[in-house]
């Protein structure tokens, strides 16, 4: 199109929308350089959120946005009414990137690096105080999908607030990757975002979101059906390596058990998980390992496997 955003952004395509409003490729007719730009509705409350996420992103100034692995934030300006923030333009989202493999999952030999990353991001997260809180495979970017091994970053501080500042009750986050404390209203810190992380690293595994469910109540339910008594009776089986040493497999759900625990006191920090044996370069010959898509391999027990509600939900 021939739009203009503010005095010298050149609209050139349309990446994606949501309730805030829309995100645009647009050429910087002053540098032509290549920019996505989110531009949010002019309403009052998104407004508002509008100069939330600025007052985070103000925060994370003070991170190198290449070292932290999160997206890098160029300012802001007006459209009229609209709020426009300037970010640096990146390839793909990881959902898609999953979704090009044919939802088979990645192999092991790159789920490592790119769980390294993000938990990376959280640890740098963590350290200005601000807790993400809508982590999921639709707000990771890869920097780009030809480059391997493949750099990620985290994008959309929407919702991001600081830790000291988390208001219980808050309706934060995505259906299917909240942390339990998140759904129930009770209050959360930075560890919601590690139970978010161990999610996305099941779902780059295995190609598929690990908790299906259009509701709050479903997935408290599934959690509760499949982590509840004994606690991760499910989570043993949920990776089944067919290729490679079993000690990759076990190392994997160890690390994703301890990124799941229900009591957000009792889950694993971004530094203890970097130090986790997972990720150790003498473990094993990581590229021979890959996980299946295979509903056995999920849930060997008699339950609907997140496999088959996700499949069903998508014919939908």
């Amino acid at each position: 199109t021939d739009n203009i955003l503010g005095n010298h952004y050149k609209v050139e395509a349309f990446l994606g929308e949501g309730g805030f409003g829309i995100v645009a490729k647009c050429r910087d007719t002053k540098t032509n350089r290549a920019v996505a730009i989110k531009v949010n509705k002019s309403r009052p409350d998104i407004l508002q959120q509008a100069k939330l996420e600025i007052f985070i992103l103000e925060q994370l100034r003070q991170l190198d946005p290449d070292a932290a692995n999160i997206v890098k934030w160029d300012g802001f300006f007006y459209d009229g009414e609209r709020v426009c923030l300037n970010f640096e333009l990146l390839d793909q989202c990881l959902w898609d990137y999953i979704r090009d493999r044919n939802n088979q999952g990645l192999p092991i030999s790159e789920v490592g690096p790119i769980l390294r990353q993000l938990t990376n991001a959280l640890s740098h997260l963590g350290s200005v105080g601000i807790v993400h809180a809508d982590l999921k495979s639709r707000n990771i970017m890869v920097v780009n999908r030809h480059e391997s091994p493949i750099k990620v970053k985290l994008i959309d501080f929407g919702l991001a607030c600081p830790a000291s500042a988390v208001m219980p009750g808050d309706r934060v986050g995505t259906v299917g990757y909240s942390a339990p404390e998140v759904m129930l209203g009770l209050p959360f810190n930075e560890a919601s975002d590690m139970w978010s992380l161990g999610l996305v690293a099941v779902e780059l595994a295995t190609g598929v979101p690990l908790y299906p469910g259009n509701e709050d109540y479903d997935v408290l339910k599934f959690i509760i059906e499949t982590q509840g008594q004994p606690p991760d009776h499910v989570l043993d089986s949920v990776m089944m390596f067919t290729q490679g040493p079993e000690n990759g497999q076990r190392l994997f759900v160890s690390l994703i058990k301890q990124m799941l625990a229900l009591d957000a006191n009792q889950r694993i920090t971004p530094s203890e998980v970097l130090r986790h044996p997972f990720f150790d370069p003498k473990r094993i010959d990581a590229t021979a390992l890959r996980v299946p898509l295979n509903d056995n391999c999920i849930f060997i027990h008699q339950r609907a496997s997140s496999v088959e509600i996700w499949k069903s939900r998508q014919n939908q």
